[in-house]
Parts: structure tokens; C-alpha cells; sequence
């Protein structure tokens, strides 16, 4: 039993898991105290300077960190401290650009820029950028390496330091959202700190890009960059477009962001699982192995599918209990309208796992061109519908309630994930040929063999 029990802890899809389930676990607790710390304006305040900080983030590591993991799946030492330092240059550059942007504009339109609820984003955004970077590369270096246990790490020191602020700070200081801010940046700091001391982002080869190496990122990275501004606008422009409507403002994001928890938390097992198929996928396209290519995608996609489906009926039928608990007493007048916006996200992640692993499967066949078209697609699709359903169907019908307007945007997620998925198998398909069956099949295999590995134990590769 120790035996079997200390195979399932080293195995690296149960690191990748654990982590991404730990870091989600203290995040839930984080967002469960900070609704609870500050005034409903203030935490729609935070949901804005999250979300832009976010959507820059995945901006500045979109050039560099898909590019990264995949070129370093298969280089000599030299090489590999060519592209860790053209990561570190391409990482400061665009902090210097993201600066000279954001200050420029709240120097000259400061009253504009504090009305919009942006002000923390415009103010302290640089200042995280340089915060998080080293510990931005390590991930990158230590998912390409599959340092899973050492990413573990660093997620919980990032997450559970601040969730420890949080505490304090309701029950002693009750500082307002902007020192909040401040010391989520103190946080970041901490793990870029923990990054650099052990050399896992890489530092000390800063200064060994070579031109190469610089022209291999940006050539991956424009595509990868795109599809992570794509990716992220999927999931902020609700929280963008609902911000800037009159009728909803900071409330109506404040109430979306409830029910919308539910979706990060199968993202994050999602992800987990894309992070140790994407080395693996990487690999298998680099020896031109497509037999195995196909068989990890539908692996990886049919196993994170059926694993979705028990868990969305589960919350389903506790809608209502799901956004009184992340909510609190605040929002339960309103648990059983926020509870249908929740089931429609539950309808999403259904379709969730298949359309993002025929995205990173095209990043891994060194297509990140048709990933990058598939998301824009999406991402065009979400926002025309956002704005029927904020602003036009606001204008023609007044009379409907804010809770509808909000119903009707988490519909529209439905929509674009349809379009996403489509496109993705169809791309995906143009390339390997695959189909949908197989997904399922190879899923449910997968699960079979777990039971065989670790429960039988017999000597099954997985």
C-alpha cells in the first residue's frame, strides 16, 4: 500500500494535479475572504485590476511561454541558456513598453482613469509585471524540464502568502482594496525571490540571448502571445464590457464574478493536465511519432471530459448552495438567479476540455498560426455577443433586470465554446486526422489503466 501510495504522489500527472488543486483550493479561500473584507464597489474594483493585470500577464508570457516550453524539449545546455536568456530579454522589454503605456495615460487623465474603476490597474500594474517575472520563467523552464513538484511550490508560496494577508486582514487591519493590491505584489516578490535563490527561472543566463534564439520566441511567440490575449479576453471581456455598461458597472461584475468561480476551479484541473501533455505531445511531433501523438490527445482530452461531466451534475444540482458559500450573506437574495448563470458555465466546461487540447496539440505540431486563429475566433465571437446582450438588448428592452443582462452573457459563453471546439477539431483534423469517438474510448482506457497501475499494480505506461 506505501508502495502504490508513493508511486501515485511521484507521478508526474498527480504533481501537476495536486498543485493546480492546492493553489485552486487556497485561491477559492482567498476569494472567499476578499469578498468578504471589502464593500461590493471595491471588490468589483479588485475584479477589474485582477482581471487587466491578468489579461497583460498572459500578453507578456504569451510571446515567451509556450515558445520556451516546447523549444527546450529537445536542446544541448547551450542552447538552452540561448533561449532562457532571449526569454528574460523579451520578458523586461515588454515591462518597459507596459509602463511607458500605462503612466503616460494616468498622468494626463487621472479623473478619467479613477471614475472608469481601472485607477489600481493604471497605478500598480508595472510594479507586479516586475514582480512576477522571474517567477514567470521558472514556471516556463520547470514544465518544459517537468519539475512538477518544484511548480507545486512555487504556486503555494505565491497563493497561500497572500490567502495569510487576506486573514489578517480581516480579522485585524481591514486595509482598504488598494493596500490589497499592494501586497499581492509583495507577494509575487516573495515567490520570484524563492525562483532566483534556487536558479530555477534562470538568471543567471540573462544575459546569453542570441539572435536566434530571439527570432525562434517571436516567431512562435506572435501566434502564442495572440492566442493568450485571446484565451484571456475570453474570459475578461464579460468582466470588461459588463464593467464599462452604465446599467451594470462594478455591481453587476461583482455578482458575475461569483458564479463564474466554477469555471476556474475545471480550468485549473484542465490545466493541469495540459501541463504535463503538452512536453509529451511536444516530443512526440518533434520524432514525427503521430501515432503516439494522437493516442495522448485523445488520452489527455477524453480523460479530462468524463471527469468534467459527474462533477458539473454534481454542482448542478447545488447551484444555489455553490454561490451562497462563495458569496456569503450578501448575495443570498439573489443565489437562486446567480445559480442559473452558474449552470450555464457548467454547460461550458463540458465542451471545455476537447477544445483546449486541440489548441495546445496544434502549439505542439508547431502550428500556434491556427491555435492563434481559433481563439481570435472564439474571442470575436464572445464579444459581439457581450455586447448584444449588455448594451443592445439594454437599449431596446430597459426594462429588463440586471440579473437577465447577466444571464444572457453567460449564454453567449456556450456559443463561442461551440465555435472554439469546431474549429479546433476541424484545424486539428487537417493535420492528423482526427475524430471524435476515439476521445471517449481512449478516456475511459486511460482510467483503466490508473485502476491497473495503481490498484492491481501491474505494469502499465499510461
Amino acid at each position: 500500500m506505501i508502495a502504490t501510495i508513493r508511486k501515485v504522489i511521484q507521478d508526474k500527472n498527480f504533481l501537476s494535479l495536486m498543485g493546480n488543486t492546492l493553489t485552486a483550493g487556497l485561491g477559492f479561500a482567498t476569494f472567499f475572504v476578499l469578498v468578504r473584507s471589502v464593500e461590493t464597489n471595491a471588490f468589483g474594483e479588485w475584479v477589474l485590476f485582477i482581471t487587466a493585470a491578468t489579461l497583460v500577464d498572459l500578453l507578456r508570457f504569451g510571446i515567451t511561454r509556450v515558445a520556451l516550453t516546447r523549444f527546450l524539449s529537445g536542446v544541448s545546455f547551450e542552447e538552452r541558456k540561448n533561449y532562457i536568456g532571449s526569454s528574460w530579454l523579451i520578458g523586461l522589454t515588454s515591462i518597459l513598453i507596459a509602463a511607458i503605456i500605462v503612466y503616460p495615460i494616468l498622468f494626463l487623465f487621472p479623473e478619467q482613469i479613477k471614475n472608469s474603476g481601472f485607477y489600481l490597474f493604471f497605478m500598480w500594474y508595472p510594479v507586479l509585471a516586475l514582480s512576477n517575472l522571474p517567477w514567470g520563467n521558472a514556471l516556463s523552464i520547470l514544465q518544459a524540464d517537468e519539475e512538477f513538484g518544484k511548480i507545486l511550490l512555487l504556486r503555494f508560496v505565491s497563493v497561500a502568502s497572500f490567502l495569510v494577508y487576506l486573514l489578517l486582514n480581516y480579522f485585524l487591519w481591514r486595509m482598504s482594496v488598494e493596500w490589497i493590491v499592494i501586497w499581492y505584489i509583495l507577494t509575487n516578490l516573495l515567490t520570484s525571490m524563492i525562483s532566483t535563490f534556487h536558479n530555477w527561472d534562470g538568471w543567471k543566463y540573462m544575459f546569453h540571448a542570441k539572435r536566434y534564439s530571439n527570432i525562434a520566441l517571436l516567431q512562435f511567440g506572435k501566434y502564442s502571445m495572440g492566442t493568450s490575449i485571446g484565451s484571456s479576453l475570453l474570459k475578461s471581456a464579460d468582466a470588461f464590457i459588463i464593467g464599462l455598461s452604465p446599467f451594470l458597472g462594478t455591481t453587476g461584475v461583482a455578482l458575475y464574478a461569483i458564479p463564474i468561480k466554477y469555471t476556474e476551479l475545471i480550468e485549473i484541473i484542465v490545466r493541469s493536465f495540459s501541463a504535463t501533455a503538452f512536453p509529451l505531445l511536444s516530443k512526440a511531433s518533434i520524432d514525427n511519432d503521430i501515432v503516439r501523438f494522437k493516442k495522448i490527445f485523445y488520452q489527455y482530452s477524453g480523460a479530462m471530459t468524463l471527469l468534467i461531466i459527474p462533477i458539473g451534475i454534481v454542482f448542478a444540482l447545488f447551484a444555489k448552495e455553490f454561490v451562497y458559500l462563495m458569496g456569503g450573506k450578501e448575495y443570498l437574495a439573489l443565489s437562486g438567479e446567480l445559480g442559473i448563470i452558474m449552470q450555464m458555465f457548467i454547460i461550458f466546461t463540458f465542451l471545455l476540455s476537447i477544445d483546449r487540447f486541440t489548441g495546445i496539440s496544434l502549439d505542439a505540431l508547431n502550428k500556434p498560426d491556427l491555435n492563434f486563429y481559433k481563439t481570435i475566433s472564439m474571442t470575436g465571437a464572445n464579444i459581439i455577443g457581450d455586447i448584444i446582450a449588455v448594451f443592445v438588448l439594454h437599449a431596446i428592452f430597459p426594462e429588463l433586470s440586471m440579473i437577465f443582462l447577466l444571464i444572457c452573457v453567460s449564454i453567449v459563453t456556450i456559443g463561442f465554446e461551440l465555435v472554439g471546439l469546431t474549429l479546433g477539431m476541424y484545424f486539428l483534423n487537417k493535420q492528423i486526422s482526427v475524430r471524435y469517438a476515439p476521445i471517449f474510448k481512449e478516456g475511459f482506457l486511460f482510467y483503466k489503466n490508473l485502476y491497473l497501475k495503481y490498484v492491481r499494480k501491474r505494469d502499465i505506461t499510461l
